[in-house]
């Protein structure tokens, strides 16, 4: 008399155990890599990979790639100027496929505290857009990446994946959104109607103690205000906070430990990139 009661009992059990296989097999094939997104490749605490998307760029849709990298929490990785210490990151897309030019954008960076002073970068995840031209328009790109960076926690390790990834017009959206709001973290070039702004730069280079001051306006109520700079290949000094900001108005002080340290920057054109929760512009000045 129990035994069709005990097969019923199995019936049900096998049943549930196959949807649970299900339910499993398709949150599991969520976290593969889908179309216009590589696999992700993961590297010490992090986990990088290539996305790709046609975001809005001046008003229109405009296929384009990004690196996306992924942190443990505690690590850091760096911007183009490193800071007090670290190393930029490095791209290279030799060995892509109908990829005329690569163009890579930095989103602003922040200000990390470090033992050894500070570093200027990012931290838990980064989206790095990449402006892809294609060497014949409407064919596919094979994106090809070596791509090294530093991650950082109490040690700095370094570290090198390979991505790739078949970036297409036919796509559709893709990962627009992720891109988008990558792209919106990216500081725009100055404009005179646009904050925050540059309103002067003042360089004394000769003195005993070389100084720059940069003088900048930035939108009313602004929060998080600060100021980094590209030297390209000559070092410049980490840029400090001389005044709080005031109505908007703030000035940076760069000190310079020597007349040699400050010389190595006469007639570079340096990126001032001025930053904020409002949004961040990049002005060009050259040293003289």
């Amino acid at each position: 008399m129990h035994e069709p009661h005990t097969s019923s009992r199995c019936l049900a059990s096998a049943f549930a155990l196959a949807l649970a296989l299900l339910c499993l097999a398709a949150v599991g094939g969520a976290h593969a890599a889908s179309q216009g997104e590589s696999a992700w490749v993961a590297s010490t605490d992090s986990k990088a990979r290539l996305v790709s998307g046609t975001p809005e760029v001046d008003g229109k849709p405009t296929l384009m790639a990004g690196v996306q990298l992924r942190m443990e929490p505690g690590w850091k990785t760096y911007w183009r100027n490193p800071g007090d210490s670290g190393v930029p990151p490095s791209f290279d897309f030799k060995g892509s496929k109908n990829l005329k030019q690569a163009e890579l954008l930095y989103p602003a960076p922040h200000r990390i505290a470090e033992a050894n002073g500070t570093a200027i970068g990012y931290e838990e995840e980064v989206v790095f857009p990449i402006k892809v031209t294609p060497e014949r328009d409407g064919e596919p790109v094979t994106l090809k990446l070596a791509f090294e960076y530093g991650l950082c926690k109490e040690l700095c390790v370094p570290n090198e994946v390979d991505l790739e990834l078949l970036v297409s017009p036919g796509d559709g959206k893709g990962d627009a959104l992720l891109l988008e709001n990558a792209l919106a973290q990216v500081p725009k070039a100055a404009s005179p109607d646009h904050l925050p702004a540059v309103e002067s730069v003042t360089a004394d280079l000769n003195a005993p103690k070389p100084t720059i001051a940069i003088d900048a306006t930035f939108p009313e109520g602004a929060r998080g205000t600060d100021l980094f700079i590209d030297g390209g290949d000559a070092y410049v000094p980490m840029p400090k906070p001389e005044t709080p900001p005031i109505d908007g108005k703030q000035r940076f002080l760069v000190s310079f430990g020597s007349a040699a340290e400050a010389a190595s920057v006469k007639g570079k054109t340096l990126t001032l990139i001025l930053v904020s929760d409002l949004g961040a512009t990049e002005t060009k000045w050259t040293a003289k």
